[in-house]
Protein backbone atom coordinates (compact mmCIF):
# COMPACT_ATOMS: atom_id res chain seq x y z
CA UNK A 1 0.00 0.00 0.00
CA UNK A 2 1.39 3.24 -1.14
CA UNK A 3 1.10 5.71 1.90
CA UNK A 4 1.51 9.50 1.09
CA UNK A 5 2.90 12.18 2.86
CA UNK A 6 -0.10 14.90 2.95
CA UNK A 7 0.37 18.90 4.19
CA UNK A 8 -1.33 22.08 4.50
CA UNK A 9 0.42 24.85 3.09
CA UNK A 10 -0.13 28.01 1.40
CA UNK A 11 -1.31 29.20 5.00
CA UNK A 12 -0.57 32.87 5.08
CA UNK A 13 -1.54 35.98 2.97
CA UNK A 14 0.66 39.04 1.75
CA UNK A 15 3.81 39.00 2.97
CA UNK A 16 3.34 36.64 6.20
CA UNK A 17 4.22 33.27 5.73
CA UNK A 18 3.99 30.09 8.64
CA UNK A 19 6.20 28.02 6.61
CA UNK A 20 8.61 27.54 3.93
CA UNK A 21 6.35 25.97 1.13
CA UNK A 22 9.38 26.19 -1.48
CA UNK A 23 11.35 24.01 0.73
CA UNK A 24 8.74 21.32 2.38
CA UNK A 25 7.15 20.62 -1.03
CA UNK A 26 10.33 18.74 -1.92
CA UNK A 27 9.15 15.84 0.67
CA UNK A 28 5.27 15.92 0.15
CA UNK A 29 2.80 13.89 -2.20
CA UNK A 30 -0.13 16.15 -1.46
CA UNK A 31 -1.35 19.63 -0.45
CA UNK A 32 -3.95 20.92 0.83
CA UNK A 33 -4.18 24.59 -0.65
CA UNK A 34 -5.91 27.49 1.78
CA UNK A 35 -8.18 28.98 0.09
CA UNK A 36 -8.90 32.21 1.33
CA UNK A 37 -10.56 31.87 4.43
CA UNK A 38 -8.59 31.08 7.66
CA UNK A 39 -5.26 32.05 5.09
CA UNK A 40 -4.43 32.22 1.68
CA UNK A 41 -5.22 34.89 -0.99
CA UNK A 42 -5.04 34.68 -4.64
CA UNK A 43 -1.17 35.30 -5.32
CA UNK A 44 0.03 32.61 -2.81
CA UNK A 45 -3.05 30.09 -3.91
CA UNK A 46 -1.29 30.55 -8.01
CA UNK A 47 1.90 30.16 -6.12
CA UNK A 48 1.04 27.09 -4.46
CA UNK A 49 -0.55 25.80 -7.59
CA UNK A 50 2.30 26.77 -9.85
CA UNK A 51 4.56 24.91 -7.00
CA UNK A 52 2.50 21.92 -6.98
CA UNK A 53 2.68 21.49 -10.82
CA UNK A 54 6.26 21.24 -11.22
CA UNK A 55 6.77 19.01 -7.87
CA UNK A 56 3.88 16.92 -8.89
CA UNK A 57 2.24 17.28 -6.39
CA UNK A 58 -1.36 16.60 -6.26
CA UNK A 59 -3.08 19.59 -5.47
CA UNK A 60 -6.21 20.00 -2.65
CA UNK A 61 -8.68 22.87 -1.16
CA UNK A 62 -8.34 23.31 2.72
CA UNK A 63 -11.78 25.51 3.20
CA UNK A 64 -12.07 27.25 6.76
CA UNK A 65 -13.86 29.52 8.53
CA UNK A 66 -12.84 33.14 7.30
CA UNK A 67 -11.26 33.83 10.59
CA UNK A 68 -7.42 34.94 10.01
CA UNK A 69 -7.51 36.67 13.29
CA UNK A 70 -8.45 33.32 14.76
CA UNK A 71 -6.69 31.48 12.20
CA UNK A 72 -10.00 29.00 11.81
CA UNK A 73 -10.01 27.50 15.10
CA UNK A 74 -12.60 29.33 16.61
CA UNK A 75 -16.10 28.40 16.29
CA UNK A 76 -18.07 30.38 14.72
CA UNK A 77 -22.13 30.49 14.74
CA UNK A 78 -22.53 29.83 10.46
CA UNK A 79 -25.64 28.08 9.45
CA UNK A 80 -25.49 25.17 7.45
CA UNK A 81 -26.40 26.79 4.31
CA UNK A 82 -23.42 29.58 5.19
CA UNK A 83 -21.35 27.08 5.97
CA UNK A 84 -22.11 25.12 2.61
CA UNK A 85 -21.26 28.24 0.93
CA UNK A 86 -18.08 28.97 2.69
CA UNK A 87 -17.26 25.78 0.86
CA UNK A 88 -18.53 25.97 -2.35
CA UNK A 89 -16.77 29.80 -2.80
CA UNK A 90 -13.25 28.29 -1.67
CA UNK A 91 -13.15 25.23 -3.43
CA UNK A 92 -14.42 27.44 -6.36
CA UNK A 93 -11.73 30.04 -6.12
CA UNK A 94 -8.97 27.37 -5.80
CA UNK A 95 -10.37 25.28 -9.16
CA UNK A 96 -10.49 28.61 -11.18
CA UNK A 97 -7.01 29.18 -10.40
CA UNK A 98 -6.09 25.70 -11.10
CA UNK A 99 -7.59 25.65 -13.94
CA UNK A 100 -5.96 28.72 -15.62
CA UNK A 101 -2.61 27.17 -14.88
CA UNK A 102 -4.03 24.05 -16.39
CA UNK A 103 -4.17 22.46 -13.26
CA UNK A 104 -7.12 20.66 -11.30
CA UNK A 105 -8.43 20.06 -7.77
CA UNK A 106 -8.50 16.20 -6.60
CA UNK A 107 -9.37 16.57 -3.10
CA UNK A 108 -10.45 18.72 -0.25
CA UNK A 109 -9.43 18.41 3.30
CA UNK A 110 -11.55 20.48 5.98
CA UNK A 111 -9.53 22.80 8.16
CA UNK A 112 -9.76 23.37 12.08
CA UNK A 113 -12.96 24.35 13.52
CA UNK A 114 -14.87 23.80 10.17
CA UNK A 115 -14.04 20.57 9.80
CA UNK A 116 -15.30 19.83 13.50
CA UNK A 117 -17.96 21.59 13.10
CA UNK A 118 -19.31 19.29 10.39
CA UNK A 119 -17.57 16.07 11.87
CA UNK A 120 -19.74 16.45 14.65
CA UNK A 121 -22.99 17.33 12.53
CA UNK A 122 -25.07 14.70 10.90
CA UNK A 123 -27.14 16.91 8.84
CA UNK A 124 -24.49 19.53 8.24
CA UNK A 125 -22.48 16.68 6.94
CA UNK A 126 -24.67 15.18 4.66
CA UNK A 127 -25.49 18.50 3.20
CA UNK A 128 -21.64 19.36 2.84
CA UNK A 129 -20.91 16.11 1.22
CA UNK A 130 -24.09 16.68 -1.71
CA UNK A 131 -23.08 19.83 -2.36
CA UNK A 132 -19.34 18.56 -3.05
CA UNK A 133 -20.38 15.70 -5.29
CA UNK A 134 -23.17 18.00 -7.12
CA UNK A 135 -20.00 20.31 -7.64
CA UNK A 136 -17.23 17.50 -8.21
CA UNK A 137 -18.58 13.59 -8.07
CA UNK A 138 -14.77 12.85 -8.42
CA UNK A 139 -13.38 14.83 -5.79
CA UNK A 140 -11.71 12.88 -3.10
CA UNK A 141 -12.18 13.85 0.96
CA UNK A 142 -9.07 13.33 3.38
CA UNK A 143 -10.06 12.87 6.82
CA UNK A 144 -10.07 10.54 9.94
CA UNK A 145 -11.10 6.92 9.60
CA UNK A 146 -14.26 6.05 10.96
CA UNK A 147 -15.64 9.66 11.38
CA UNK A 148 -18.97 11.08 10.33
CA UNK A 149 -17.11 12.66 7.51
CA UNK A 150 -15.98 9.62 5.81
CA UNK A 151 -19.60 8.45 6.18
CA UNK A 152 -21.32 10.91 5.03
CA UNK A 153 -18.98 11.31 1.68
CA UNK A 154 -19.73 7.76 1.48
CA UNK A 155 -23.34 7.77 1.66
CA UNK A 156 -23.21 10.38 -1.03
CA UNK A 157 -20.95 8.45 -3.38
CA UNK A 158 -17.70 10.79 -2.64
CA UNK A 159 -14.25 8.88 -2.40
CA UNK A 160 -12.18 9.15 0.62
CA UNK A 161 -8.36 9.22 1.76
CA UNK A 162 -7.81 8.55 5.33
CA UNK A 163 -5.20 10.38 7.38
CA UNK A 164 -3.15 9.86 9.87
CA UNK A 165 -1.88 13.47 11.95
CA UNK A 166 1.56 12.86 13.10
CA UNK A 167 1.66 15.46 15.02
CA UNK A 168 -1.42 15.41 17.25
CA UNK A 169 -2.60 12.91 20.15
CA UNK A 170 -5.35 10.31 19.47
CA UNK A 171 -7.94 9.54 21.97
CA UNK A 172 -8.77 5.77 23.17
CA UNK A 173 -11.99 5.74 20.34
CA UNK A 174 -9.59 7.40 17.47
CA UNK A 175 -10.81 10.62 17.67
CA UNK A 176 -8.10 13.67 18.13
CA UNK A 177 -7.57 15.34 21.59
CA UNK A 178 -9.03 18.91 21.41
CA UNK A 179 -6.35 21.31 20.88
CA UNK A 180 -5.66 23.28 24.24
CA UNK A 181 -5.65 19.58 26.16
CA UNK A 182 -1.69 19.15 27.96
CA UNK A 183 -0.45 16.86 25.01
CA UNK A 184 -2.90 17.65 22.20
CA UNK A 185 0.01 19.14 19.81
CA UNK A 186 3.03 16.90 19.57
CA UNK A 187 6.16 18.65 19.05
CA UNK A 188 8.92 16.94 19.85
CA UNK A 189 10.72 15.62 16.52
CA UNK A 190 11.78 12.59 17.97
CA UNK A 191 8.91 12.02 19.31
CA UNK A 192 6.30 12.46 15.95
CA UNK A 193 9.16 10.08 14.13
CA UNK A 194 8.61 7.42 16.91
CA UNK A 195 4.86 7.62 15.93
CA UNK A 196 5.58 7.63 12.07
CA UNK A 197 7.56 4.18 12.33
CA UNK A 198 4.80 2.71 14.86
CA UNK A 199 2.31 3.10 12.06
CA UNK A 200 4.32 2.01 9.24
CA UNK A 201 5.56 -0.93 11.09
CA UNK A 202 2.32 -2.39 13.09
CA UNK A 203 -0.37 0.01 11.98
CA UNK A 204 -1.02 1.39 15.54
CA UNK A 205 -0.39 5.00 17.68
CA UNK A 206 -0.29 4.81 20.95
CA UNK A 207 -3.07 7.06 22.47
CA UNK A 208 -2.67 10.02 25.15
CA UNK A 209 -3.75 7.22 27.56
CA UNK A 210 -1.28 4.70 26.60
CA UNK A 211 -3.56 2.40 24.92
CA UNK A 212 -2.71 0.84 21.24
CA UNK A 213 -5.16 2.10 18.92
CA UNK A 214 -5.02 0.75 15.31
CA UNK A 215 -4.74 3.44 12.26
CA UNK A 216 -5.93 2.79 8.94
CA UNK A 217 -4.72 5.74 7.04
CA UNK A 218 -3.25 5.96 3.28
CA UNK A 219 -1.54 9.47 4.26
CA UNK A 220 0.17 10.95 6.89
CA UNK A 221 -0.83 14.89 7.61
CA UNK A 222 2.18 17.28 8.32
CA UNK A 223 0.88 20.34 9.72
CA UNK A 224 3.20 23.45 8.24
CA UNK A 225 2.91 25.10 11.12
CA UNK A 226 4.14 22.53 13.05
CA UNK A 227 7.53 23.51 14.43
CA UNK A 228 10.72 22.62 12.23
CA UNK A 229 7.96 21.06 9.57
CA UNK A 230 10.19 21.09 6.85
CA UNK A 231 13.08 19.14 8.45
CA UNK A 232 10.37 16.57 10.19
CA UNK A 233 8.81 16.10 6.77
CA UNK A 234 12.18 14.98 5.50
CA UNK A 235 12.51 12.56 8.37
CA UNK A 236 9.28 11.52 7.66
CA UNK A 237 9.51 11.22 4.30
CA UNK A 238 12.99 8.58 4.93
CA UNK A 239 11.16 6.70 7.38
CA UNK A 240 8.93 5.73 4.51
CA UNK A 241 11.72 5.50 1.75
CA UNK A 242 13.12 3.05 4.63
CA UNK A 243 11.20 0.85 5.11
CA UNK A 244 10.36 0.22 0.68
CA UNK A 245 13.67 -1.26 1.07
Amino acid sequence: MTIEINSDMGEGFGIYQLCDDNELIRYISSINIACGGHAGDPKLMTHLVRLALSHKVKIGAHPGYPDREGFGRRPLPYTIDEICQQVAYQLGALQAIAKAEGASVGHLSFHAAMGNRINQDEQLATQVMRMLYRIDPALTVLCLAGSLIESAAHAVGLHTRSLFLVDRAYQDDGSLVPRGRPGAVITDEGAICARVRQFLEEGTVTTIDGSSLVITARALLIHSDTPGAVNLASKIRNEIDQLKR
